[in-house]
C-alpha cells in the first residue's frame, strides 16, 4: 500500500522521464518503451529503456532497466513504476514479486499488458492514456512489426 500522495503533475513529471528513455532506445534502433523507478518522496530513483535488441538480452526490458538502475531498496513498497507502455507479464511480475505499490502507464491501447491482474493484486494502477506514449507505440508497430510481435512473445514473429 502506497503512503504517499502524488498527483497528476507528478505522473506527467515521471512520466517526461519514461517517454525521455523511450525515444533514446528509438534512436538508438529499439523498441521505443521507456519506464522510471520513482522513491516514496517523489524522486526518480532509476530510469531505463527497453534495450532488448542494443544489448541482444530479451530480458532487458524498461521496466527491469530502470528496476535495476534504480539499485537495491531495503522495501518497494512506498515506490511506483511509470512505464511508457501497459507492462507485459514479465514486467508485472517483477513489479508483483517486489512489492511495487503503484503503476502509472502512459498507455494501454496498443499493448493492453498485466496491469488489470496487479491492481487485482494490490497495486495502485492509473493509466495516464498519454497521446504521445499512443503514438510513439502505434509509429513503431507500424514500422517494425516483426520486432514488435518478437518483443511481446507473439509468434508473428517468426512469420514472414
Amino acid at each position: 500500500m502506497m503512503t504517499t500522495h502524488a498527483d497528476a503533475q507528478s505522473y506527467q513529471r515521471w512520466l517526461a522521464v519514461a517517454i525521455a528513455e523511450a525515444q533514446a532506445g528509438a534512436a538508438e534502433g529499439g523498441i521505443p518503451i521507456g519506464a522510471a523507478l520513482v522513491g516514496g518522496d517523489g524522486e526518480i530513483l532509476g530510469s531505463g529503456r527497453n534495450r532488448r535488441v542494443q544489448d541482444d538480452d530479451p530480458s532487458a526490458h524498461g521496466e527491469t532497466c530502470a528496476f535495476r538502475s534504480a539499485g537495491r531498496q531495503p522495501s518497494y513498497a512506498a515506490t511506483t513504476m511509470v512505464t511508457t507502455l501497459s507492462p507485459c507479464w514479465f514486467c508485472s511480475g517483477l513489479v508483483r514479486q517486489f512489492g511495487i505499490g503503484r503503476l502509472v502507464v502512459g498507455e494501454a491501447r496498443n499493448f493492453h499488458g498485466a496491469h488489470d491482474w496487479l491492481a487485482e493484486h494490490g497495486v495502485e494502477v492509473i493509466v495516464l492514456d498519454d497521446a504521445d506514449c499512443v503514438r510513439m507505440m502505434a509509429d513503431f508497430i507500424a514500422a517494425k512489426p516483426r520486432l514488435w510481435h518478437e518483443d511481446i512473445g507473439d509468434d508473428e514473429a517468426g512469420k514472414g
